[in-house]
């Protein structure tokens, strides 16, 4: 007996030991994956507090002996031209990223539900047409898009990007709406019909609010999408009025010279929206994302 229970002991701490590398070997790869992707906004965040003479210095300098916040000034101060160009294209591109979001879970919730829910010839078809977009990159309809915004009137608009951006969001949104529904039993629409609620009244009563995750999941992605995107940004559009920042933060590149700290300040300053929103919701945005893999 004694040699039994030795056995089984030995057993169970190799077990524990094996599973505890497997744990101690995950946290080290998560801290990697953070340095690897913290790293750059630091070193980005540093460079925009430095003078334009210790950013170019060679070896780099770690830390400004003097940080100062002459950039953030600039770029905050409507007095000035950059300031004006900065707050402009902010704005910019803030209306666009948030018609975006907007649009997309307009026609994502509805699409998504008809897909989930109803019976009809040619769906699995349709839905997996939509998806077809993604399996091609942006750049390929680059040229067609332009030609029809053109024969439509809308290069150097704001609308041309909403409806580029809608066209390359909604068939993921819609397959991750799709996903969620799918997780929601129809027996609590069917108890909302037997109490007398139409299919409406079930789906805004019922539906909605079971599917806000998904739902938020669906607009973060649209608007982080929205307010990232250059490509078609500085295709479509050649006003300086009527850019948006990723295009708009190219001013700080010149023939002669660069403007390093302005131009990290600025991109530490456009990325604080999409992370400030990402670390509000992001436990909406894992929700629905494991929700809408997994079946009940």
């Amino acid at each position: 007996m004694s040699t039994i229970a030795e056995a089984t002991h030995r057993s169970r701490s190799h077990r524990r030991v094996r599973i505890d590398g497997w744990r101690w070997g995950g946290r080290i790869f998560l801290v990697f994956m953070l340095l690897y992707t913290a790293l750059p906004m630091v070193w980005m965040l540093i460079t925009s507090i430095k003078s334009g003479f210790a950013a170019m210095q060679f070896p780099p300098q770690w830390w400004p002996d003097q940080p100062t916040l002459a950039s953030y000034q600039k770029l905050l101060d409507p007095q000035n031209s950059v300031g004006q160009d900065f707050l402009r294209f902010f704005w910019n591109s803030l209306f666009v990223s948030t018609a975006t979001t907007i649009l997309s879970v307009i026609v994502a919730v509805p699409a998504a539900y008809a897909f989930s829910r109803f019976t009809f010839p040619g769906r699995n078809f349709l839905f997996f047409t939509v998806l077809l977009r993604n399996m091609f990159p942006a750049v390929i309809f680059l040229v067609p898009l332009f030609i029809l915004m053109r024969a439509i009137g809308l290069v150097n608009t704001h609308g041309s990007l909403v409806l580029t951006y809608l066209t390359f969001g909604l068939p993921l949104a819609i397959w991750l709406l799709k996903g969620f529904y799918d997780n929601i039993p129809v027996q609590l629409e069917q108890a909302a019909r037997i109490d007398g609620a139409t299919r409406f009244q079930a789906f805004f009563l019922i539906v909605m609010p079971l599917s806000a995750p998904g739902i938020i999941a669906t607009a973060i992605y649209s608007f982080i999408g929205a307010w990232n995107e250059y490509i078609y940004a500085y295709t479509f559009l050649s006003k300086n009025e009527q850019l948006t920042l990723p295009v708009g933060i190219q001013r700080f590149f010149s023939e002669n010279t660069t403007d390093f700290p302005g131009l990290m300040a600025a991109s530490f300053m456009m990325s604080v929206p999409v992370v400030v929103l990402f670390l509000v919701l992001q436990r909406y945005f894992v929700r629905a994302l494991t929700e809408g893999a997994v079946k009940h």
